[in-house]
């Protein structure tokens, strides 16, 4: 199945000047106003508009307003005594493309005009998550490229047969993209531009296959006895880390995606899983119970390289990712009086000793890094419900998005 992709043409590029400086802190973001035209016969203009409210609040970089339809006269003054410093005004020229206008309010004038065209009405999600993005940089604000990726999950149906789904990081949008009555995990994306994906189909033997998004090609990488996944993809795509089994018991593999030969990291008669590169992809981490319990170790990239163990803090550490120097981790507490365990992430890093809890309480699992390390994603499970939660690191903020009759079994950002 081909995988359609999201199509934005931009006829105009935001000319933003210099007359627009807007100072951001703590105690005072930039108010922005947004509002879309009440003769748009666009019927998914709404919905992008809701969704672009909802981006640039949780940004943290803005006071979003939502005005809602509005005609298209536009009162400085009025906007200007209610403190908004900048407009956005959405409309439909034609049909499939929508038309945003920023207006600096101080200076009563147009800062830029971009349209944004799309193919397929169900992405209408993106076109939000672009603007949010080409607003937030209008505003000079750190960047929130992250809301534009993509999320690719492996979804439970049925004892024996799960789907890779992709979507959008609030689930808004998703679309099946291995869809064969089989059991399909461990999805990773398989490069940065998203193009490609690495996941296990269990066939006689676990098989990594690499599939691509663009054409529906497919290839086969390695085939083990007992586990096979990729934890792991270097930033050129030419390395990978995968958790392979050949002889009963899981050990960490550096495959060349150039060379399609693999190196033996680890050959412990025990657990090794989850490796995750770090010291510019020179060394990773990841997840032993060499200890008699799982724990977070360090390893150069050769296969007789000590071993160091990198967490002291509890003896339940597991579920790792990174991000440059940077490692979140699943700990899991002792049982309460009820016999509960809660899973908190926590995040280090290799350049202190420093340990910063991320979550409070419940369960919080598979943590994945933003590509530029700023964002948490990870799943949040509850009694009653389970999310995908985003952590954003600067501000201590998390979001849930609901998992509405839906069961992740693994997912990557």
């Amino acid at each position: 199945m081909r995988f359609l992709w999201i199509v934005l043409l931009q006829t105009y590029l935001f000319g933003v000047d210099a007359t627009l400086d807007i100072v951001k802190n703590i105690q005072k973001l930039p108010k922005v106003e947004v509002r879309y035209l009440n003769n748009a016969q666009e019927p998914y203009l709404s919905k992008i508009y809701n969704m672009l409210l909802s981006d640039l609040k949780i940004s943290n970089h803005a006071e979003a307003i939502g005005a809602g339809a509005q005609s298209e006269n536009i009162d400085y003054s009025a906007l200007a005594g209610q403190g908004v410093e900048l407009l956005v005004s959405l409309r439909v020229d034609q049909l499939g493309q929508i038309n945003v206008r920023l207006y600096d309010v101080a200076h009563q004038n147009i800062l830029g005009i971009k349209d944004y065209v799309f193919t397929k009405k169900e992405l209408f999600p993106f076109i939000a998550h672009k603007v949010a993005i080409d607003v937030n940089d209008a505003l000079k604000a750190p960047s929130i490229a992250w809301m534009a990726r993509f999320v690719v999950f492996a979804k439970y149906i049925r004892p024996g047969v799960t789907n890779i789904v992709v979507a959008d990081y609030s689930l808004t949008y998703q679309q099946d993209i291995i869809n064969n009555g089989m059991l399909n995990v461990f999805p990773k994306w398989a490069d940065g531009a998203q193009s490609a994906i690495y996941y296990t189909q269990y066939l006689r033997k676990p098989t990594i296959i690499k599939y691509n998004l663009r054409n529906g090609s497919s290839e086969v990488i390695t085939q083990s006895d007992g586990m096979a996944a990729v934890s792991s993809v270097s930033q050129d795509g030419e390395k990978l880390l995968l958790t392979l089994a050949p002889e009963g018991q899981s050990d960490i593999f550096l495959y060349d995606t150039t060379k399609k030969t693999q190196t033996r990291l680890t050959s412990y008669p025990g657990i090794d899983v989850l490796g995750n590169f770090v010291d510019h992809e020179k060394a990773m981490v990841f997840v032993s119970d060499r200890m008699g319990y799982p724990n977070i170790y360090l390893k150069k990239l050769k296969p007789d390289a000590p071993v160091e163990q990198v967490v002291f803090y509890s003896k339940n550490n597991d579920s790792v990712a990174t991000s440059g120097d940077n490692i979140v981790y699943v700990n899991r507490s002792e049982r309460d009086a009820n016999g509960q365990s809660s899973f908190n992430l926590h995040l280090i890093t290799l350049k202190s000793d420093y340990v910063r809890r991320l979550t409070a309480s419940g369960v919080n699992q598979m943590p994945r890094f933003s590509r530029d390390g700023g964002a948490i994603m990870f799943l949040k499970k509850a009694a009653q419900q389970n999310a995908l939660g985003v952590l954003l690191l600067d501000y201590n903020q998390s979001y849930l998005f609901p998992l509405e009759n839906t069961q992740i079994q693994s997912f990557d950002w």
